[in-house]
């Protein structure tokens, strides 16, 4: 990380720990929903399959810019299918840096081939062992190691989302993400149960089991972009929803946090680490500050 986006991020966290400010620093914006899978734990996918135009990406970036926002994601859908006449994924990337964000990441499924080197960090979804994996998203896993492995830069962070059908596999995705080159590190979430994926939601003596293996993976080396200090908090689903320092907009709709909030219920059974982490930093847990400022620069 630049020592000019660390001071700004700095400067940003004293002010809105101190004030209690509820600016936002983090934006997401939903690029489609199309997505070429239909994934056992998703339920926002190919909704509209619309490809959101290029012009009103950029309106929405722009709008997430002057509002503060200075991390920012795009995701799906899947990304990489995203297009407008001239316009890719790329083109997006490279605007979104010209514009000023500090901070540009991508969300994909690992499907299409890796080529974007100007990406902070591309979250790549890996669901557990081959046939962990291959059950909820379908015969991908060799397609998407095989894009790993000829990716062009290594800022590939695996992004696991732990359920009932791959939760003993937490281990093989961290030794994965920690002997495969072109692979930063593995970020973890534990399924957030929309109404229709209730079924794969982890109890709390699970959600615990899987934080002692995080854990451990942490102490073996793993590259683990996750805050330790979080977990107790994870399992109790006991910090502050939603984040009002994270919105998103899709198809110029502007939401606090993610587009779960308007679901009755979700944010109590909210799963994603990040929010968790954020929440908790943001009200000043000092644990969770020291562990943030390692691990962030250590991966970023």
């Amino acid at each position: 990380m630049k020592l000019s986006s660390f001071l700004y991020f700095t400067y940003f966290g004293i002010k809105t720990i101190l004030f209690k400010k509820r600016e936002p620093i983090l934006g997401t914006v939903i690029v489609t929903d199309r997505c070429n899978l239909h994934c056992k734990h998703c339920s926002v996918n190919n909704i509209t399959a619309v490809m959101h135009p290029y012009d009103q990406i950029k309106k929405e970036m722009q709008l997430l810019y002057d509002m503060g926002v200075r991390i920012l994601f795009f995701c799906g859908g899947e990304t990489f299918l995203w297009k407008d006449e001239n316009h890719n994924l790329r083109n997006l990337v490279i605007e979104a840096k010209q514009m000023g964000f500090l901070i540009v990441n991508v969300v994909t499924n690992g499907t299409f081939p890796i080529d974007l080197p100007e990406a902070n960090l591309i979250l790549l979804s890996l669901d557990g062992d081959k046939q962990r994996h291959n059950e909820i998203r379908g015969n991908t896993y060799d397609i998407i190691m095989n894009n790993i492995h000829n990716a062009t830069a290594d800022n590939i962070c695996l992004y696991m989302a732990i359920n009932k059908i791959n939760k003993d596999y937490i281990r093989d995705v961290c030794l994965t993400a920690r002997n495969t080159k072109n692979i930063r590190a593995v970020s973890f979430n534990f399924h957030t149960p929309y109404p229709d994926t209730k079924e794969l939601a982890l109890t709390k003596e699970e959600k615990a089991t899987c934080c002692e293996i995080i854990s451990q993976m942490m102490k073996e080396g793993a590259p683990i972009f996750n805050l330790k200090n979080a977990f107790p908090y994870l399992i109790e689903n006991q910090f502050p929803t939603p984040c009002h320092q994270c919105v998103v907009i899709e198809n110029g709709k502007l939401s606090t946090c993610g587009r779960c909030i308007e679901i009755p219920g979700l944010c109590e059974q909210c799963g994603y680490f990040f929010v968790a982490e954020y929440t908790l930093l943001f009200h000043g847990n000092l644990k969770i500050i020291f562990e943030m400022l390692r691990t962030y620069l250590k991966y970023i």
